[in-house]
């Protein structure tokens, strides 16, 4: 009786750790996101556009996907130079998922992050989860749209004026 007790105590803590094991994968170390970035750079984000509504299948939820358009500030690693722009996209997840899956930008913060160019190469995507480091700048907002179309642009930096 007394092993059953243990047994079963034994299977339901495995059947727990596993679970949480498959909540979220492990962070990149900061040597493997470079490896498998095609882009290091801090960026600022210029805006935020929903471009799409698809319902999950599982939950569903409609989960929206969007576009953001990034200012690179400065280089790390890739081909880009100061001051291109740069296109992430990225979907939503189900807010029922353990874990942050999604990368999400925000209009106006300023941030380093690892991009991988997708399929294609005219769009990025984060490398990893933890792909994005801590602000640099905080966002202007944390409001993201949700209606395809809609954009949330950040507010213009005031540009330094020098006497003529």
């Amino acid at each position: 009786m007394r092993l059953c007790l243990i047994l079963s105590a034994l299977s339901i803590s495995l059947a727990l750790a596993t679970g949480q094991a498959l909540a979220l994968p492990a962070p990149m170390s900061d040597q493997e996101l470079m490896e498998k970035s095609d882009l290091v750079a801090l960026v600022r984000v210029l805006n935020v556009t929903c471009t799409s509504l698809t319902k999950d299948a599982a939950t569903g939820e409609e989960l929206p996907s969007y576009l953001a358009t990034l200012q690179v500030l400065e280089v790390k690693k890739g081909d880009a130079k100061r001051g291109d722009e740069v296109i992430v996209t990225w979907r939503a997840v189900p807010k029922s998922i353990v874990g942050p899956w999604t990368v999400y930008y925000y209009p106006g913060e300023e941030v380093v992050t690892h991009l991988a160019k997708r399929s294609g190469g005219a769009s990025y995507a984060s490398t990893w989860w933890n792909a994005k480091g801590d602000d640099v700048k905080a966002p202007d907002t944390r409001d993201l749209p949700v209606t395809p179309g809609e954009s949330v642009v950040a507010t213009p930096e005031t540009q330094k004026q020098t006497p003529l």
